[in-house]
């Protein structure tokens, strides 16, 4: 009977074929036309597990209907319900690939029939690919494909083999999709929504979207180009940035990506960073002038945005534009972000990312502009300090450089004495850690070569400031806790210059900290980094006798807290420094002292003798990342919301309900939470507290399905 209908189905369809249509038909010969194509669609849905080839030529017979009678049925086709179909049978043929390549992995049978039904659903996918060319709508397609092929950290295992037929086959037939597609203003506006609200396993693929319409632009007309690089809401270059910050489990992995680094050489795989910076580099050396603006402002939006890794791709991507830009415009470019750092009106992330970027763009300066730079920005003047505090003084030339250093010392030191020979008011403190901040600089670059009335100079203020610095003070004044941070960097360059007095001084200060009345209390991370590297320089310390006696127990104690530190990036510091202080210190006596206990010593051991640490498997790490991007996510959602010390209040937003994507975002959110439960369930056993949380939530989502009732 199948043979028979697929026979008779088939000779319909040809009969069909002979007809034609032109301008005189009548409208009743239209109307049957058009109600011929949506019943063979209709048919469609029931054949789709039948039969491949009856499948893809039905499918056939719908597309070259709807071409060969474009003008006369435009109008009256069901568009969107041909375009559905398509795209669902696409995705249904993709799964199925996946499931019949993850079976035969399972398996390990790599031929046979399970392979040749593999093969015809591959070109089945790769037919129906082809024949979405004739419309625009295919975002969410490229998204749902993506999402389950790698490198996504949600597709299924299955063998390269199977993965490389699929791409070759299928995946390269979506690629002139995107180029068919860039001209329409439709498709740009969908893929660069600021309302996508995309499910965590699509993030990724939007990426690469992106990067893939960035290669291709520069080869479209200008009228493209300005279609995406201005755009309507976000530019594509904005566009990029945003999703970037989405992939973080992606890049933490992280996942790499075949690029061809050497022309004639094989591809091989780069991480994801590696590959969008590359991608973006490439595309801003195409860019427009007249798209300058956008790149700009995007570069800028990034830079201060909250996340530290897409912050340093926009500062990669800058100092790249810097380098294959004109001189003139780097030297203008690093004019701006100086500007911007001397106006900013506090402390706050956003001045630290603005100064790294300064520091590096200073070493792409023409040595001409550093001069210039210098003469807008002179040294000697107190509101310039905020400036130079993050420059680098081996960026700039010689002669220019140790006239700098010198100007630096100086306004520092006068900044400084102002501050010590007045009230001494805790509220005054930023400006003293600006001129610390300078003194450091200077003395990074200089040291010694500083001349020793210089020296003696700054030897002399930074005794002065331990001479009121009080343990309680410091906990209670975030500001001081930066004044401290300072010192003790400072002191390293003048370690083996210090007198017994102030070396009591400073270890007195530092073991207070660790011994105030409020136990939760222990010095932020940031001071005790900053207490690990003084410890670090000690070993080239002799300590005098005098003060041995108080010194050695509080070294070893400080020692000992910091190798126990449950942070991990200050317990790796401790273990370095610690090394480094015990291979020079000539108080070997003070080296056992500093390992109390057992499991101090073993880490040691194991960090002197290189052992490895037991590694997780792929599979867990990969779970591990999916269920970090969620508090990622959730934490970026509330810094970006949030006003970052700015001083100034926000501008007052009209207010828009919540969209139906920001629903399903947060909803996909917490069915990934619930699955990450599951699966640790699945590892062991669960904390006692748990079932008392889960009954707490299982109330609230009971609430808040009553609200929506």
């Amino acid at each position: 009977m199948f043979k028979e209908t697929y026979s008779l189905q088939k000779q319909l369809m040809e009969l069909l074929d002979m007809i034609s249509m032109g301008s005189a038909s009548t409208e009743d010969n239209i109307t049957d036309m058009v109600s011929v194509i949506h019943t063979v669609l209709e048919i469609c849905s029931v054949i789709s597990n039948m039969d491949h080839a009856l499948h893809a030529n039905t499918w056939k017979f719908i597309i070259k209907q709807s071409l060969k009678h474009h003008s006369l049925l435009q109008c009256h086709l069901k568009h969107s319900d041909i375009l559905s179909g398509l795209c669902k049978d696409t995705l249904l043929s993709f799964h199925s690939c996946l499931q019949l390549a993850e079976e035969m992995k399972m398996s390990e049978i790599q031929e046979g029939t399970d392979l040749r039904l593999f093969q015809k659903t591959v070109k089945l996918c790769r037919f129906f690919a082809n024949s979405l060319v004739h419309y625009t709508k295919l975002h969410q397609l490229f998204l749902q494909i993506y999402s389950k092929f790698p490198p996504s950290l949600y597709a299924p295992e299955i063998l390269e083999v199977h993965r490389d037929e699929i791409s070759r086959v299928f995946l390269v037939s979506l690629d002139p999709l995107i180029n068919q597609l860039l001209p329409f203003s439709p498709f740009m506006e969908q893929v660069l929504s600021e309302k996508l609200g995309l499910p965590p396993e699509q993030q990724l693929p939007q990426c690469l979207i992106l990067v893939t319409i960035m290669d291709k632009l520069s080869s479209q007309p200008e009228e493209v180009q300005t279609l995406w690089n201005t755009g309507k809401s976000l530019s594509l270059f904005s566009a990029l940035f945003f999703s970037f910050q989405q992939c973080s489990g992606e890049l933490s992995l992280p996942v790499c990506l075949p690029e061809v680094i050497s022309t004639g050489q094989p591809a091989v795989p780069i991480t994801l960073y590696h590959y969008v910076c590359v991608h973006l580099c490439s595309f801003i050396a195409s860019t427009l002038p007249s798209h300058f603006p956008q790149l700009e402002y995007a570069l800028l939006d990034a830079v201060l945005g909250s996340s530290m890794i897409t912050s340093l791709l926009a500062m990669d991507s800058w100092c790249f534009l810097a380098r294959y830009g004109t001189a003139e415009l780097c030297a203008h470019h690093v004019v701006v972000i100086a500007h911007l750092i001397k106006s900013w009106p506090s402390d706050c992330y956003q001045v630290s990312a603005l100064g790294v970027l300064l520091r590096r763009m200073l070493f792409l300066m023409a040595p001409d502009h550093q001069v210039e730079f210098a003469h807008k920005f002179l040294p000697e003047e107190v509101e310039n300090l905020a400036v130079w505090q993050h420059i680098s003084l081996k960026a700039l030339n010689p002669d220019l450089r140790k006239r700098v250093a010198c100007q630096l010392c100086v306004a520092g030191l006068a900044q400084c004495r102002r501050w010590l020979n007045s009230r001494r008011a805790l509220g005054e403190l930023r400006p003293v850690n600006t001129a610390l901040s300078v003194l450091l600089a200077a003395c990074n670059f200089a040291g010694d070569a500083l001349e020793a009335e210089l020296q003696a100079s700054v030897l002399g203020v930074l005794g002065q400031f331990w001479t009121f610095l009080q343990a309680k003070q410091v906990s209670d004044e975030p500001r001081l806790q930066q004044t401290l941070c300072l010192l003790l960097h400072l002191l390293e360059f003048f370690i083996q210059a210090l007198d017994a007095k102030l070396i009591t001084q400073v270890f007195a200060l530092q073991s207070s900290l660790f011994q105030l009345e409020d136990p939760s209390w222990i010095p932020p991370d940031h001071v005790r980094l900053a207490m690990v590297d003084f410890l670090s320089s000690m070993g080239k310390v002799f300590i005098p006798q005098e003060a041995q006696r108080q010194v050695v127990p509080q070294l070893s104690c400080l020692f000992a807290s910091l190798l126990a530190d449950q942070t991990w990036l200050i317990h790796q510091h401790a273990l370095e420094a610690f090394t480094h202080f015990a291979e020079e210190t000539s108080h070997e006596d003070v080296v056992p002292q500093c390992l109390n206990s057992e499991e101090t010593k073993n880490k040691v051991v194991s960090f002197l003798a290189k052992t490895r640490q037991v590694e997780e498997t792929t599979e867990a790490r990969t779970e591990r990342m999916k269920q970090e991007r969620i508090t990622c996510s959730a934490q970026f959602m509330k810094m970006d919301g949030e006003l970052e010390s700015t001083g100034e209040p926000l501008a007052k937003r009209a207010c828009h309900p919540p969209s139906e994507e920001q629903y399903k975002s947060a909803v996909g959110t917490m069915e990934g939470a619930v699955e990450a439960v599951k699966l640790l369930l699945r590892k062991g056993s669960p904390p006692a507290w748990l079932a008392v949380k889960l009954e707490a939530l299982h109330t609230a989502i009971a609430i808040l399905r009553d609200s929506v009732r």
